[in-house]
């Protein structure tokens, strides 16, 4: 009888959630993309919706769980993050519905199921957009100070890297999505930038990317190997050098210096996804499964024409990413590219499609205070031209400056390798003190200021050290400052590159020096003269003395 009873109420409780669900738009949502699909069977379709109703109770019951925590807290009660985030964490939903999704279903059935896990997320993230004062937690896409993030969206630090391989013998970092940092850099969502360091005397297993990539070699020597069109081709390179990597490119690197680390910067631009790219490795490491491993068995005893034992034997290490490698392994590599016709280890070879050094180009600005190379697109067409990509290394010398200048197409990915200092911009977007405003709040009174006062400028600034990554776009002013005790070596990827005027705003170069007499006094409502005391005394171009080390002069000439 008493068990009877628990039945009866087991099955009254599941009739009457059934009921209630009855009522939910998403529930109703799911069982009719369950119904409309042609491919489905009756038998299939039943399923389908049973699906949905499962998913709707482990729903209904995380909330009734969020439920009793919330009470618990009142009560005083705590519980770790982890657990509470399963529910809020749209994130953590969307992974543990994809992961039941892989557990309980096959074919066609498994994708439609991720699809609605997929849907379930974007609605609750859309949700989560209409408050302003909601983040997400957890998330490596937000930024983890919101009032930075109002106030300078532009620069990256190290904390806004997300290690994808940490070796004993190196380490890979990529930079966030731009996008994600703020909407101001919509314009360049389709690009990333990431690091490789490795260790003296080591190798970087092969892989290949879903993205175009342009390589600079920020310091050390090394040995580039790509396999393009089933022909292997090696690359001696060093500081300065710049190199292509097609998507699909399989390549590898070695570090054969004996004391020197390897440093090469990764500009790259995603083929499939705007701003998502990933390594696909055929080895396999202790960070990334080999994309083999995704097949069938029986498909890869079929395509390789071997026994699976040794498939599997073939695969049962697990190596790090970057591993120590020996004189005579790297020596072997080397030598056989020579016999092969490569480049002959330590010269290297010249070509059209290999790479080309920067810092051997003759500098397109050069005095006392610093240095700038530059590349573009139409002088390397292999490498820079389809991309509509520009390549630039400016020197700082200890205590200058460069600019102010601008550029009238390109914005500017900068990345500085050494040395330390501060730029200063000027952007008509980003207003100060943004503290817990809400964007849309900053964006009325962004426009009422500009009703009453007309287009104001703010300075954006920020301390310059080596890995900052800032960004500059378009038609925006901006001027490095080197430290007094530092050089500043800063590399700058330039988007939208082809047909990019830079214009000095100091210096005897300047756009203000061009114009006309009558321009002069009308634009300023002063006398030309004066106009041209202001803009014609520095003879200096692009370079300059900086802040202090120029107030040091005027006290000497005084």
């Amino acid at each position: 009888m008493k068990l009877s009873l628990v039945l009866l109420l087991s099955l009254f409780v599941l009739c009457a959630s059934l009921a209630l669900a009855t009522t939910d738009p998403e529930l109703k949502q799911c069982k009719h993309q369950c119904k409309v699909q042609r491919q489905y069977g009756a038998e299939e379709k039943r399923e389908c919706a049973e699906r949905c109703e499962d998913y709707y109770r482990e729903k209904k019951r995380g909330e009734q769980e969020r439920g009793e925590r919330g009470e618990e807290e009142k009560r005083g009660s705590s519980r770790s993050w982890d657990e509470e985030d399963k529910w809020t964490d749209p994130q953590k939903r969307l992974r543990e519905c994809q992961q039941q999704c892989e557990r309980s279903q096959e074919g066609q059935q498994k994708s439609l199921c991720r699809h609605r896990c997929q849907q379930t997320y974007e609605r609750e993230r859309g949700r989560e957009e209409e408050q302003p004062g909601r983040r997400e937690r957890g998330s490596e896409d937000e930024d983890e100070d919101n009032a930075e993030q109002d106030e300078n969206p532009y620069v990256f630090e190290e904390k806004h890297f997300t290690k994808t391989v940490d070796s004993r013998h190196g380490k890979i970092h990529v930079l966030q999505r731009f996008d994600k940092r703020s909407k101001l850099l919509r314009g360049i969502e389709n690009y990333r930038v990431g690091i490789i360091e490795a260790n003296p005397q080591t190798f970087v297993s092969p892989s290949h990317w879903d993205a175009d990539g342009v390589l600079f070699v920020a310091n050390g020597q090394g040995t580039i190997t790509l396999i393009e069109e089933n022909e292997r081709k090696s690359h001696n390179v060093e500081r300065g050098d710049v190199i292509r990597v097609r998507a699909g490119t399989s390549v590898y690197f070695i570090n054969r210096h004996d004391n020197e680390k390897l440093i090469i910067v990764k500009f790259i631009q995603p083929v499939n996804l705007p701003g998502k790219y990933e390594a696909f490795t055929p080895a396999g490491s202790t960070q990334s499964e080999s994309f083999y491993k995704a097949f069938s068995w029986e498909l890869l005893e079929a395509a390789l024409k071997t026994d699976r034992r040794k498939i599997e034997q073939a695969f049962s290490q697990k190596q790090e990413a970057i591993v120590k490698a020996s004189k005579e392994q790297i020596q072997a590599m080397t030598h056989r590219e020579q016999q092969e016709g490569g480049a002959i280890w330590p010269f290297k070879a010249e070509s059209s499609s290999g790479p080309f050094n920067l810092l051997r180009k003759r500098p397109v600005k050069s005095n006392n205070y610093g240095q700038l190379f530059e590349a573009k697109p139409n002088e390397h067409k292999d490498q820079l031209k389809d991309l509509d990509l520009g390549i630039s290394l400016a020197n700082i010398t200890r205590g200058s400056m460069s600019g102010p200048y601008y550029n009238s197409r390109a914005t500017k990915i900068a990345i500085v390798l050494d040395g330390e200092g501060y730029f200063e911009m000027a952007c008509p977007h980003v207003r100060g003190g943004g503290g817990d405003r809400s964007r849309e709040q900053e964006k009325r009174e962004r426009r009422e200021q500009e009703k009453k006062e007309g287009q104001r400028f703010t300075k954006i600034s920020s301390r310059l050290r080596s890995g900052t990554v800032f960004i500059v776009p378009a038609g925006h002013p901006v001027a490095a400052v080197a430290s007094e005790n530092s050089h500043l070596t800063v590399v700058c990827f330039e988007v939208n590159a082809k047909g990019n005027t830079r214009f000095s705003l100091a210096g005897k170069n300047n756009v203000v020096n061009q114009w006309e007499r009558e321009a002069k006094e009308l634009a300023f409502g002063v006398q030309a003269r004066e106009i041209d005391q202001v803009f014609g005394s520095q003879d200096e171009d692009f370079f300059f003395p900086g802040p202090r080390k120029q107030q040091r002069q005027g006290r000497a000439d005084a």
